[in-house]
């Protein structure tokens, strides 16, 4: 389903098989090792600003295919953790595996290649570019050539930008878009924005897909039509995600797993109803009690 109810809901093909006009990353441009749904693993990661400690000790494992929750109160360090997995931090110390793969230190383009993709809680859209423009951003780690051929207009870039293109207006109409992919990013709504960034982080073909935020700024309608089509999302692209959210009824409604992280560190690690019902939890979020007087 999109979660953009200006164009109503739609529902996602049943099958994970590949629109006509989607191509493969490997048909498009330059090949991959591996496809389908990774596992993400953190050992022991830290990371300091100035004599700052930011992140402690974190680790967690997501198994390939899960939806999994990284949770916790404002401050507790959930964006920092993503930007050390989508390599926009560089831990102080510690290990991040895609995969069997080390990923700690690589810059984003090399980790959209090895299938990370990600996207923001602001959407960072180019707003007075067209929304297939936007889409096909998401491709540009993958596409063949460097920038001579693609200044000179080589045969191949022709055939790799045509091949995007019709991948992004193939995904756009699986999500309800393709209506408006020929229309300035700037005319639509922030709700659409996030199908549109969306969009983009699949065309890279992920095999982990960060998602930060991505209730931020909708309405009830839109964020029950995410959860609604997150699941089938995970399953027609065989992805594992990993979700960043405040919104504690999507957590417990589309995850497997959760994380929760205080001041920078685990404070506890279960399914999303353990996480609530825990008093450190609890005391995270909401504090812990004065004694009155009475029961002092």
């Amino acid at each position: 389903m999109v979660w953009g109810p200006a164009l109503g809901m739609k529902q996602l093909h049943a099958s994970g098989a590949p629109k006509e006009g989607q191509m493969r990353l490997s048909q498009r441009g330059r090949s991959r090792t591996a496809v389908g749904a990774a596992e993400l693993t953190l050992k022991n990661v830290n990371l300091t600003f100035g004599g700052i400690t930011v992140l402690e000790e974190v680790s967690l494992h997501v198994e390939a295919g899960q939806i999994f929750g990284l949770v916790g109160p404002n401050g507790a360090g959930k964006t920092s953790l993503f930007n050390c997995i989508s390599g926009h931090y560089v831990p102080s110390s510690g290990s991040i595996l895609l995969g069997d793969v080390e990923t700690l230190g690589l810059a984003g383009d090399r980790l959209s290649l090895m299938g990370l993709a990600r996207t923001f809680q602001h959407p960072a859209l180019q707003l007075r570019l067209t929304v297939l423009e936007n889409v096909v951003l998401g491709a540009h780690s993958s596409l063949p050539g460097g920038p001579l051929a693609w200044a000179l207009r080589l045969p191949f870039t022709v055939r790799a930008e045509r091949a995007a293109r019709e991948e992004a207006r193939a995904l756009l109409e699986r999500f309800g878009l393709g209506s408006v992919a020929d229309s300035p990013a700037d005319e639509l709504s922030p709700g659409l924005h996030k199908t549109i960034e969306l969009c983009r982080a699949l065309i890279s073909h992920p095999r982990v897909l960060l998602l930060d935020e991505p209730a931020a700024g909708l309405s009830h309608a839109e964020v029950e039509a995410f959860i609604a089509s997150i699941g089938q999302v995970r399953a027609d692209f065989d992805l594992t995600i990993v979700i960043v959210e405040h919104h504690m009824g999507l957590i417990s409604a589309v995850t497997d797993r959760v994380l929760v992280l205080n001041n920078g560190r685990t404070l506890m690690e279960g399914t999303a109803s353990e996480a609530q019902s825990d008093p450190r939890v609890v005391e995270a979020y909401l504090g812990r009690e004065e004694p009155t007087d009475e029961s002092a």
